[in-house]
């Protein structure tokens, strides 16, 4: 299982919201690439990467400091944010489908509810340099920076994407994003599965708090997990983490 510590970033800096509440934006680290660099010397090898101010007004807004990261690590670096177009991804990957950019994977989010038939072209593509993130409430997917609700269960919106060819499927269960409450493992076990049962990597992401709940994950059999507050907080230290890597 994969330790994705991550870093969101809202107006340059890295920061942490709690359920979803861009009103409880609390600022966590003073630079990206600096914390960046502490976790790779940590011994992570990936970086969950979100551009909140992306989210919100549908395109990349700090798309350059990811891009800083991606030049100055060797991070394996997956990025999410108001990616909504092919050249919004071209942003992040480069122009051709398999070089460019060293970001290593876009996640896709708001426009695999919005536009699913131009999301699974683009699956088809990019191929695994295309991740889709769900972003749950209640069991129904939601976008536009979580703004946004859907009649779409998170199964089937997982499920349909993972026929389409996507790999990855990275899910966030909203009401426990943030929280260190612990992560939703009842859903992560139906999403696991699902999509889980065609081939799809399912990463974990909200909630991860301490040690047991990395234990608990890695019992499920899931690809990977974000960990966020936890380790900004230090109910969770990221060396423990790595150690189920």
């Amino acid at each position: 299982m994969i330790i994705f510590p991550a870093i969101d970033l809202k107006d340059g800096r890295p920061v942490r919201l709690t359920k979803g509440d861009f009103a409880t934006t609390e600022q966590v680290a003073d630079d990206a690439l600096e914390t960046a660099k502490r976790f790779e010397a940590a011994g992570a090898t990936h970086l969950h990467m979100v551009d909140l101010d992306g989210a919100l007004t549908g395109h990349p807004v700090n798309d350059a400091i990811v891009q800083n990261v991606a030049q100055h690590t060797n991070l394996f670096i997956e990025i999410g944010g108001g990616i909504r177009n092919e050249d919004h991804i071209k942003t992040y990957l480069g122009s051709d489908a398999h070089a460019g950019g060293k970001v290593a994977r876009v996640i896709l989010g708001s426009v695999a509810i919005d536009q699913p038939d131009f999301t699974k072209e683009m699956i088809a593509r990019y191929g695994e340099r295309i991740a889709i993130g769900i972003d749950a409430m209640n069991g129904f997917a939601r976008g536009g920076g979580w703004l946004e609700g859907s009649k779409v269960r998170f199964t089937d919106l997982a499920c349909a994407m993972t026929e389409a060819g996507a790999k990855t499927i990275i899910f966030t269960d909203i009401s426990k994003d943030g929280t260190l409450s612990g992560p939703n493992l009842e859903q992560l076990a139906e999403l696991t599965e699902a999509a889980g049962a065609q081939g799809a990597d399912i990463i974990a992401s909200g909630g991860v708090a301490t040690i047991d709940d990395i234990k608990a994950l890695a019992g499920l059999g899931l690809g990977g997990a974000i960990c966020g507050k936890s380790i900004y907080k230090g109910t969770l230290r990221l060396e423990d983490a790595l150690s189920y890597q």
